[in-house]
Order: structure tokens, then sequence, then C-alpha cells
């Protein structure tokens, strides 16, 4: 490492360093072809990968929803699980592999009820 590199990362916030971590570990993955959030299609099937940044439960009476962000290091993407209040091993900073079709909602890129692996730290 350089003097340069070592001077950019100094003044490197954690969260950038968090990130640069996140993305280093989202494009090492060679078992899928995963895709980074910012290059997903509306209405075509996609993998992802990345960490839980946030889960939230919206407020609706009728059914229940379960929204977690997830995060690529870059860019992130809502998965998510349509009847469901919690699922076990789904919280944040938990690395994991999603498939589903993308859907953009309000702006944003969404993947209702996708299949998902969690990936175990190395």
């Amino acid at each position: 490492m350089g003097l340069k590199e070592r001077l950019r990362d100094l003044a490197r916030t954690e969260t950038q360093l968090e990130a640069d971590e996140i993305r280093e570990r989202t494009l090492a993955d060679p078992e899928s072809a995963v895709a980074c959030a910012g290059e997903l299609v509306d209405r075509r099937p996609a993998t992802v990968a990345g960490s839980i940044r946030c889960i939230t439960m919206p407020p609706r009476q009728s059914v229940p929803v379960l929204v977690a962000e997830l995060f690529d290091g870059e860019r992130s993407v809502n998965l998510v699980w349509v009847g469901r209040r919690r699922i076990a091993g789904i919280e944040p900073g938990v690395f994991l592999v999603a498939e589903g079709r993308v859907a953009k909602v309000k702006g944003h890129a969404t993947i209702f009820n996708p299949t998902y692996q969690i990936v175990p730290t190395k």
C-alpha cells in the first residue's frame, strides 16, 4: 500500500470504510451472478448480495409486512416479505444473497418475497 492509499484511507470516515468492506465482499462472491443494486432492471429477475442495513415493519393493520434494506456497498435494494413480521436470522448486519423479480416502488428497487441464503462470516 502506497502513501497515497494510506492518506486516502485516513481521510475516509468509518461509514465509508464499512461500505468499502461490504462492496468487496459483495463482488468477491463467485458462487452467484450478483447484480449491483444500481444495475437492477425493472421487472427482471435478479440476484443481489449485501448486508442488511435496517429492518422495518410498516404500520399496516390488515397484512403484516417485513422490509429489509440490503446494502451492497454503493446502493441499496428493499427486500419485502408480505405476510411476515419476523424471519429468524434476518437482522441488521447479516450478509445474504437474495433472488427475485425486481419492481420499482416509488423509484426504489424492491424485491417482493425473495428467496434468500444467509452467508456465514468467514
